[in-house]
């Protein structure tokens, strides 16, 4: 779908983050909702050669993957009226020309329980895509991402980040997958003397 697609006759649209839009959105928006949507998994698979990474070593990014028993939390945007289009014109570039997803529909269940579900927008990268890079073991998900950094920073920081929202306002939730590749790279890096493994993680982040 392009971005006037997606607005035509529409006054609001609600967009779904799970990757760096959680904590790193960076357009204009009313108002935010933490929750989560069901039947996907979120996973380490896809590549990034612009944003985590380059041609030559791309850094490995968040997609969902299709699982009728998962659940994947984050965060859904409210965009209204005149910030539509605008902001749908950024997160295309962001997200489809330079990122390689593809737009679905889906239901976001918010988690408040007062509020009821809602359609929301969610980009996926889907294995088709050239900079696709599929499954791997924790150990080489983290590795890819301790050696990778793009134009806007460090691999690390894109894990770190995400790994930091889920604690922070999801705390029920324990996302096996996130936690395991965040604690496979504290491992590559508690060889190296002198510096807590955290330690050094915040340098990196913080040098983004």
């Amino acid at each position: 779908m392009k971005p006037q697609d997606i607005v035509k006759e529409k006054s609001s649209l609600w967009i779904f983050g799970y990757g760096s839009l959680v904590w790193k959105p960076d357009f204009v928006y009313k108002r935010s909702k933490i929750g989560f949507i069901n039947g996907y998994k979120r996973r380490f698979w896809h590549g990034d050669d612009f944003y985590r990474g380059d041609k030559e070593k791309p850094g490995r990014v968040a997609t969902l993957v299709e699982d009728q028993e998962a659940c994947t939390w984050g965060v859904a945007y409210e965009v209204i009226d005149s910030q539509l289009e605008e902001s749908l014109q950024y997160l295309n570039m962001r997200e489809v020309v330079l990122g390689g997803y593809v737009t679905e529909m889906v239901e976001f269940i918010p988690k408040e329980k007062a509020h009821a579900p809602l359609l929301a927008l969610v980009y996926i990268a889907t294995s088709d895509n050239p900079t696709y890079l599929g499954p791997a073991s924790d150990m080489e998900i983290a590795a890819r991402i301790a050696h990778s950094r793009g134009k806007t920073g460090h691999n690390i920081e894109y894990l770190v980040r995400l790994a930091e929202f889920m604690r922070l306002y999801c705390p029920e939730v324990e996302d096996e997958h996130l936690f395991s590749i965040e604690a496979a790279v504290l491992n590559i890096f508690s060889d190296c003397g002198g510096i807590k493994p955290s330690d050094q993680i915040t340098i990196l982040v913080g040098a983004t």
